[in-house]
């Protein structure tokens, strides 16, 4: 099919629609619930229904992959994302909006792992980072566009669903015409399939669990920048628009670095990149504690931090496939997806509750914790494992 050529642009493509529909649904529903009364602490709990989704069919989909393909996943996936969005205008419930958010976070974990197994196991070796590099950016740009998205609750409150149900039927309707691949059906991939999907996850886990850091520690900055720095913000003074522009600067930084990183990192390394990062950004962290009162001095730094760190998600995948055979890449991606979900659902508990118990203490010291943990765990882990990008 003519459309075969262009899969890659097509899975970015669905990647980028995916962050949009994500980054329109958790302040558009966040700004509906405040208008009808619902508390800030509910509020907060009614966001986890998308990463609950993602934890919960993570473990049920690496046995359909390989009986039907890539493609049915994505198909089933966006499918399921679309239908959510068309169904939030119908019933203004609390309990009914949940049900969706899970049933969205289960469509786009589906659709995240289909495209991203797909395009990890079909990167070529030498090119891997840079592949990988803009399904990162491709979704950041769209989270980074969705918030605009609120804007149409001036017009109605239904409006903002439909245009972003509409746009991702467009991109889905693309992978119709892509020939569906399988997973790898190698010798040591049809071994592997005897086991269970816990041996799989058991066996990734002990060869790859370095890489699974990263995700984690991406989903703890982004949840808890986005979730407990504002309310940390206005404790220490700062007004609500200006926190409002602070936190973007992150994603922008991100999106400044990501594909650079991604090229560089074939070039000298997955590890050595992380680790320079990982260090520069802990330094940010450090520089915001000392200097948070300075509104200048925030968004420099928060530009800063996402130019260093805002690639983490994207270069963990890229060094777990690095020291992963193709026939353990689909647990891989998996366990990256889980780690970040993981990360993202005790990022704004553990920010809150260090913000609770240690209110003098800077909230920034939290995040420098964390990265100094990975900075830590990567000196002390021997680069036995064979990678890729290093030892060529």
């Amino acid at each position: 099919m003519i459309l075969d050529r262009y899969r890659f642009w097509i899975l970015i493509l669905l990647v980028m629609i995916s962050g949009l529909s994500q980054g329109m649904l958790m302040p558009l529903l966040a700004i509906i619930l405040e208008h009808l009364g619902v508390s800030s602490s509910v509020n907060g709990l009614h966001a986890t229904g998308l990463y609950i989704g993602v934890l919960l069919a993570s473990p049920f989909m690496e046995k359909p992959m390989q009986k039907y393909g890539f493609k049915p996943i994505i198909l089933i996936g966006g499918l399921l994302v679309i239908i959510s969005l068309l169904m939030f205008p119908l019933w203004e419930t609390l309990w009914f909006w949940f049900i969706l958010r899970v049933a969205i976070g289960i469509g786009d974990n589906m659709l995240h792992f289909g495209t991203q197994t797909w395009i990890t196991t079909s990167a070529d070796k030498k090119t891997r980072g840079r592949s990988i590099s803009l399904y990162g950016m491709s979704f950041g740009l769209g989270f980074a566009i969705g918030p605009l998205l609120t804007r149409l609750l001036e017009v109605n409150q239904a409006l903002p669903f439909i245009v972003s149900a509409l746009l991702s039927t467009i991109v889905w309707s693309l992978m119709l015409f892509v020939r569906n691949k399988f997973p790898d059906t190698s010798v040591n991939a049809v071994e592997t399939s005897k086991d269970s999907s816990i041996k799989r996850f058991i066996q990734t886990t002990k060869i790859a669990w370095i890489a699974l850091l990263p995700p984690f520690a991406y989903g703890f900055l982004e949840a808890t920048l986005h979730a407990t720095f504002p309310i940390y913000g206005l404790r220490i003074g700062h007004e609500v628009d200006t926190l409002s522009l602070i936190i973007p600067c992150f994603a922008g930084g991100s999106l400044i670095s990501q594909l650079p990183l991604g090229i560089l990192s074939d070039k000298i390394g997955r590890r050595k990149i992380l680790l320079f990062i990982v260090s520069l950004g802990m330094c940010c962290f450090i520089g915001a504690a000392f200097l948070e009162s300075s509104v200048i001095a925030l968004f420099i730094l928060f530009t800063l931090a996402g130019i260093f760190v805002g690639s983490l998600y994207s270069l963990g995948i890229s060094y777990m496939t690095d020291l992963l055979p193709q026939s353990l890449l689909p647990a891989g991606n998996l366990l990256c997806s889980i780690a970040f979900s993981i990360g993202s659902l005790g990022g704004p508990y553990v920010g809150g509750l260090f913000i609770d118990v240690l209110p003098e203490v800077s909230f920034f010291y939290i995040i420098a914790v964390v990265l100094a943990v990975i900075v830590g765990a990567m000196l002390m882990k021997r680069n036995t494992s064979v990678s890729v990008s290093e030892a060529s």
